[in-house]
């Protein structure tokens, strides 16, 4: 079984779709390998959570089995073209931004994840996407970590920003935090005696035309929209 992982640059459900792949990955009986394609914003977004260096748990470098980023691979997207010689069994976006989602709804290819879904569905291998703005009302969404300004006393003496390895916290009396620097260690959490670091949850509202582009994507011939990443399974192999 060869799976396809597509990471875009959504911090929702990012947490759950690296658990779901993770426990995949440990617990299956049969052997799965499992390719992880990440766009330009994906790659931003998984290391200021942290996960970016942990994803090695998933796909360790073998052939079949490794990382795939966009900076890296370019516009032409050439390993894209596995999925037409059907290499992979499953492709799996998740977590898919509602940008990634338009651009599959509406049959646009020019990024390495768009690249991927669209030769896959040209070579019938089943597309399962996790939409982060797929049904009304409000949902909560994990944030990355910033510095609260009514809990930070502006120390002299910043420990978190001195002892950030990645240069990440910077600015007076109030810090902040750069998160393209930032690598989501938590280190800087740890570290304030004050509590003024955290990454907090938010309240989101998924547009109107962002849930019309999910309900396109149900009427897609090859591709099952899930609602969360872990209602995926792997599809059993024929025969």
């Amino acid at each position: 079984m060869k799976i396809a992982w597509c990471i875009t640059g959504a911090g929702h459900f990012l947490k759950e779709s690296f658990e779901v792949f993770r426990t995949i990955k440990r617990g299956v009986k049969q052997e799965i390998k499992i390719t992880t394609f990440i766009s330009n914003a994906g790659v931003e977004v998984l290391r200021m959570y942290g996960i970016f260096d942990k994803l090695r748990e998933i796909s360790n470098g073998d052939y079949m089995e490794e990382i795939f980023t966009e900076p890296e691979q370019g516009s032409s997207s050439p390993k894209a073209g596995r999925f037409s010689l059907k290499k992979y069994d499953a492709v799996v976006v998740s977590p898919a931004t509602s940008n990634t989602v338009a651009k599959i709804a509406y049959g646009i290819a020019d990024s390495l994840v768009t690249n991927v879904v669209s030769l896959a569905m040209k070579a019938c291998i089943p597309v399962y996407i996790v939409p982060t703005d797929g049904s009304p009302g409000k949902l909560s969404s994990e944030m990355p970590y910033s510095i609260d300004r009514d809990k930070c006393r502006g120390c002299d003496d910043c420990e978190p920003r001195d002892r950030c390895e990645k240069d990440a916290i910077y600015g007076a009396p109030i810090p902040q935090i750069d998160l393209l620097r930032c690598d989501g260690c938590g280190l800087c959490c740890e570290l304030c005696p004050y509590d003024a670091i955290n990454g907090g949850v938010v309240e989101i509202k998924a547009r109107e035309i962002d849930i019309r582009n999910v309900e396109r994507l149900r009427k897609m011939e090859g591709i099952t929209v899930l609602e969360h990443p872990a209602h995926f399974s792997p599809p059993p192999l024929d025969g």
